[in-house]
């Protein structure tokens, strides 16, 4: 009775000091708000400095309410108790009086850092290790890990049943939840690791890859600040689904500023679709495009076969092969992207045009005849004659055309691809009008720095240039502030100067923050960049992200077992070694949190038995069922006859029906005209708990329940790639059945 008395009590006080901190985080909201109103009532007035001064502002509360309003469920999770009598609240942000006294440290702050790394047998000072299970802003329960033997005699308040354990086993929403109150100690290893240079987190399904990549994103910016506000974050997910998945992660850990995309939208402006080919998206991934690309676009820059017999206001003058073959040398010598070299090819043949028109008008006229010739350049230069012959030596591109006209003209592309056989020139070759696939975005990428700006000069005059680059080699010199010193750190060679920022990072609004204006900047240099599910992607689509991030600071997570794209990487020294040699560091995840031991011993059997070595990490906890095998004459009926029994089992939980790709629309049809609006797609969502999708659209996700049709046909025949089965197998956090027509692949029935 005394015991329960005094956890009642325990309870009612955490409960105060948590209604405190809302009521703390409620002020700041409403002082926020009076500070945004006030400056947007002045905003229109004063000059143009004020105004901008004002819109700055305006910018920086809007950013903090912001932050204020995502942290709101869940804002603290855990207390410390020091050797030294100290209380020491964590949250997602850091909260202090008006006076400064401190109310709350932010889970990224060094003195928070013992709350994820200190043990029994490491103490770090800590006595008990406090977990408050909150639902938005009430206090349900407490779980208590004692560190400090001596609190097990004298503490009668100690209580708790598993804080990592009740969040495991929670249903899922169809969003990713952070795991900010339950990290665990390899994985906050990762998440604090320095700044500088690559780190690759290797990690089996289950791990948290993902739950660290974001949290070390937030840690990043948050520890990182001065350097990182300016130039920003990046991260790198595999699909728009897996990227709707974990939208919410960053916001709810206090962070508003991270650019976030999927690999097919790295190219502002394109959608990308999945490529509808295995052999296209190998092909297109290779480094070798990078020749195609370039010997494809000198092939552009022609020279005629014979002279050019041009008609300039009723003169007829010659263009000759000698001339446009001098003016092309001399463009190419410029090192300038195509549309900028086309610039001194133009003005080069322009200039000899009009020298040969005034000879022919003053031979005509006679000798003594001086009337003014200045106007012949524009004669020249407006003839239709001379366009036509200039565009055809040297045609202005954009790299939607140069690209098109690529990969739907199987001459062009031949002659551009000496060493492709004809079988991979036919994989290359599609329709015109054909829909944009997230293996062309690195090519359109490459096209973009092969050509340059289409108009380099249009609409701005020299001062206006000049006035711009001074001011963003001035926001690029603060942005550098500091960075060049850990240049050596981080093994890149050479120093890194604002020039060469300023190069990428033009200013353009002053309203945009740094994330707003980099995810419509093709050419914006991050901090930081942050990939997962990396081991997918192809050498060029690595290089695609290399060119945004100079410094070659990156921060990659993936399982190289989960490879399912034929363009993916067998290795990680083979995906990263052309770009930054040795300079990267391997840190591996080994606990699985997801997935029940049943479930991923059958995937890991699996694997071995295709001749597949995965890394199996150890899962924490048993699971209720071994996986469930059925092998059945007809897919559809059996599908229909299970699904109940499946749903029942997750409890109202989320369910999944992982299907090839060629059974999709039919198992959908089927399913909604049973179940209707519950049917979902992606990730699902509170309003929809059967989720059908393929295999590469799971990626990344995760479900309470997941039903596997025909899993024979998830394995590639031509490789020991077994990721698109491995990768279905792995995604429940609860139940995992299969249904077959066909074989059972080896290994899974233990």
């Amino acid at each position: 009775m005394h015991h329960t008395s005094t956890a009642r009590n325990e309870l009612d006080h955490e409960r105060g000091y948590v209604a405190g901190l809302y009521q703390r985080l409620d002020e700041l909201r409403d002082e926020k708000r009076g500070q945004l109103a006030e400056v947007r009532r002045s905003l229109s007035a004063g000059s143009h400095q004020n105004r901008s001064e004002r819109d700055a502002f305006a910018t920086m509360y809007e950013d903090r309410l912001a932050q204020l309003n995502a942290v709101d469920d869940r804002l603290v999770f855990g207390r410390l108790d020091l050797d030294d009598g100290d209380e020491r609240y964590i949250g997602r942000i850091g909260l202090s009086t008006e006076d400064l006294q401190q109310l709350m440290v932010d889970w990224r702050a060094p003195e928070a850092g013992t709350f994820y790394q200190a043990t029994a047998f490491e103490r770090m000072g800590v006595r008990r290790r406090r977990h408050l299970i909150l639902s938005r802003r009430n206090v349900l329960a407490i779980e208590d890990d004692v560190l400090d033997a001596a609190l097990l005699t004298e503490d009668e308040s100690l209580q708790g049943e598993g804080a990592l354990l009740a969040a495991l086993n929670s249903k899922r929403t169809g969003q990713m939840s952070d795991i900010v109150g339950t990290i665990q100690a390899e994985q906050d290893r990762v998440i604090r690791a320095p700044l500088q240079g690559v780190v690759v987190v290797q990690g089996g399904p289950g791990t948290g890859k993902t739950a660290v990549a974001l949290h070390r994103a937030a840690y990043l910016l948050y520890t990182h600040r001065e350097r990182l506000k300016s130039a920003g974050v990046l991260l790198v997910g595999p699909t728009n689904a897996f990227m709707k998945y974990i939208e919410r992660v960053l916001p709810s850990l206090g962070e508003t500023g991270v650019v976030m995309a999927s690999i097919g939208s790295l190219m502002p402006g394109i959608t990308a679709i999945q490529e509808p080919t295995e052999e296209a998206a190998e092909i297109k991934g290779r480094l070798d495009m990078v020749e195609v690309l370039k010997r494809a676009l000198a092939n552009r820059q022609r020279v005629p076969d014979q002279d050019k017999r041009l008609n300039v206001e009723g003169t007829i003058l010659t263009l000759s092969p000698r001339q446009v073959r001098k003016a092309r040398d001399r463009a190419r010598s410029t090192g300038k992207p195509h549309n900028e070299a086309r610039v001194t090819f133009v003005k080069i043949l322009l200039r000899e045009l009009t020298e040969q028109l005034t000879e022919q008008l003053e031979e005509s006229s006679g000798a003594g005849n001086t009337a003014d010739r200045s106007y012949l350049a524009e004669d020249v230069r407006s003839s239709r004659d001379v366009r036509i012959a200039l565009n055809l030596a040297w045609m202005p591109l954009t790299p939607e055309k140069f690209i098109a006209e690529l990969l739907t003209k199987p001459g062009i592309l031949a002659a551009a691809a000496p060493g492709f056989s004809d079988a991979e020139v036919g994989h290359l070759t599609r329709p015109a009008g054909a829909l944009w696939t997230e293996a062309d975005v690195a090519l359109l990428d490459e096209a973009a720095e092969l050509l340059g700006d289409l108009d380099p000069s249009a609409g701005r005059d020299t001062a206006a240039r000049d006035q711009e680059r001074r001011r963003d080699l001035a926001n690029a010199e603060r942005t550098l502030e500091n960075v060049n010193e850990s240049l050596a750190d981080s093994g890149v060679d050479g120093v890194l100067t604002a020039e060469d920022l300023a190069d990428h990072n033009s200013v353009t609004e002053a309203r945009l923050n740094a994330a707003e204006r980099a995810s419509v900047d093709r050419t914006w240099a991050f901090g930081h960049i942050v990939v997962d599910e990396a081991q997918e992607l192809s050498p060029m689509q690595w290089r695609v992200l290399m060119r945004r991030c100079p410094l070659k600071s990156f921060t990659i997570v993936g399982d190289i077992a989960q490879t399912s794209s034929a363009a993916g990487s067998n290795s990680w020294q083979q995906a990263l070694e052309p770009f930054v040699g040795e300079r990267w560091q391997l840190e591996e995840l080994t606990v699985n949190y997801r997935t029940p031991a049943q479930i991923a011993e059958a995937a890991a059997r699996m694997a071995n038995a295709a001749g597949l070595v995965v890394s199996a990490p150890k899962a924490v906890r048993e699971g209720r069922w071994a996986p469930i095998v059925d092998r059945v004459p007809e897919l559809i009926p059996a599908l229909l006859q299970a699904l109940p029994e499946e749903l029942s089992a997750v409890e109202g939980g989320l369910l999944a029906v992982i299907a090839p790709e060629r059974l999709l629309a039919e198992v959908r049809s089927a399913l909604t005209g049973v179940y209707g609006r519950r049917i979902g797609f992606g990730a699902g969502s509170m309003g929809q708990d059967i989720v059908v999708t393929s295999p590469r659209e799971a990626k990344g996700l995760e479900f309470d329940g997941v039903v596997v049709l025909e899993p024979a046909e998830m394995l590639d025949p031509r490789s020991i790639r077994v990721g698109d089965l491995y990768v279905s197998m792995t995604r429940p956090t609860q139940r995992l059945r299969l249904i077959a027509t066909g074989e059972i692949p080896a290994g899974i029935e233990d």
